[in-house]
């Protein structure tokens, strides 16, 4: 069977995923063939959309930064309070090309991937965390297998992955209860834009604003998107569920603010501390004596409602920052002097898929298949551009958005074999 031919038969007939399914050999090779062959697809449709987005903002005179940032753990076999040192694995990031770090997270055994900022484009970034996903456990396992790290988790939950309760009040302080802690793990986008003489637009009054309000009038019908199984629904319910709410600080809902899941960083951060602050003079011992804030350098919007999963995209969530700043960039086009309405949190999906007893609360699968603003924008988008093509996978006359929205669906059906 061709390729194109078994994709077009991988659309018409399908079967959610929602429950346990079993499969006889044959059609669970010929499950994964498809699973193999739509996850090319999409990956050659999303790169094609990245660098169209990108250049159409450069036609515009506009250019977005952003930037990943991604959580996870690692286990002894030992169960062990040892410490890493990551200078070894980030040099093999330097030496992959990779622009990021790993550093120490707050619970035991969690780390950090931390991009830098290096003005590599959005369509590199994306590059750089798949390539942290798909390298990281090997890399973790090769270079401290001697010192008993066995497994690296990238997922939405590390259940029991530290233990402790904190004194009421503090953040800091811990009784002796040890009491199991279920670690959330998050994926965090980053995102500004700069304009055509390299100023950072979202310290512009109203700018911000407004690309903040785009991400939160998308983030519920986009869900799907950040949150790419069905652990990380169980993610959001851990402080209330589990009864930590003092000791995690992981958002629940789609808010806004500075303190927000999806919140706008300007002269304060999400602790309220100076953002942008900069030594200035330091004493003989490097201790810093005085600093400067420069807090338009630093400006930007934190949608930090992903969660840590092999099954994130960041292609795809890059693409899908990169639609919200043309929107924000098409308004600031009509009108310099943007306005926004004030945002009421709202709660997101419990889980994946629709519950069929409750099917007035839709699940992620149904919201983004119910959506028309990611397809609707991403094709007008390739109608306005003139400068790229994009190179048609399938003969098909449906346009890109369609096609990547198609494929992203897909991702969650299951051919039948006939």
């Amino acid at each position: 069977m061709s390729g194109k031919k078994s994709v077009v038969k991988y659309r018409k007939r399908y079967l959610f995923v929602s429950k346990k399914i079993n499969f006889g050999n044959n059609s669970h090779r010929t499950m994964t063939n498809n699973f193999i062959q739509q996850s090319s697809l999409l990956q050659h449709l999303t790169i094609d959309a990245i660098t169209l987005v990108q250049n159409y903002l450069a036609q515009l005179g506009y250019r977005a930064q952003i930037h990943f940032e991604l959580e996870g753990c690692y286990r002894f076999e030992n169960n062990g309070d040892q410490k890493l040192d990551f200078s070894l694995i980030n040099q093999c990031l330097g030496e992959l090309n990779i622009e990021g770090e790993i550093v120490c997270e707050y619970w035991r055994n969690q780390w950090e991937y931390v991009s830098l900022f290096n003005g590599q484009t959005p369509l590199k970034e994306a590059h750089n965390l798949q390539r942290v996903i798909t390298k990281l456990p090997k890399l973790f396992q090769q270079l401290y297998g001697k010192k008993s790290a066995i497994e690296t988790l990238i997922q939405p939950v590390v259940w029991s992955g530290d233990q402790g309760k904190l004194i009421a009040g503090s953040s800091q302080i811990f009784t002796n209860d040890t009491r199991a802690v279920h670690i959330p793990n998050a994926v965090q986008l980053n995102v500004s834009v700069l304009d055509s003489s390299g100023n950072n637009l979202i310290a512009e009054e109203g700018f911000g604003e407004y690309l903040q309000h785009c991400f939160l009038r998308t983030s519920l019908e986009c869900c799907l998107l950040y949150l790419p199984e069905e652990a990380a629904f169980e993610r959001l319910a851990l402080k209330t569920r589990y009864g930590l709410a003092q000791e995690l600080c992981s958002p629940v809902d789609i808010s806004g603010g500075h303190q927000g899941s999806i919140a706008l960083y300007k002269k304060l951060g999400k602790h309220n501390q100076k953002m942008g602050e900069e030594p200035l003079l330091y004493d003989s011992h490097n201790n810093v004596l005085s600093v400067q804030q420069n807090w338009k350098k630093t400006a930007r919007i934190e949608h930090r409602l992903g969660a840590a999963s092999i099954q994130y995209n960041p292609f795809i969530n890059i693409l899908y920052g990169l639609i919200n700043v043309v929107d924000a960039v098409h308004a600031y086009e009509k009108d310099p002097h943007l306005l926004t309405d004030n945002f009421i949190p709202i709660a997101l999906p419990q889980s994946l898929f629709t519950d069929k007893e409750n099917v007035a609360n839709l699940g992620a699968f149904d919201l983004f298949k119910d959506s028309t603003w990611f397809s609707d924008s991403m094709n007008f988008i390739e109608e306005k551009t003139t400068s790229v093509k994009v190179k048609n996978v399938i003969d098909c006359p449906i346009k890109l958005g369609d096609k990547i929205q198609q494929e992203i669906l897909a991702k969650y059906q299951v051919s039948i074999v006939n």
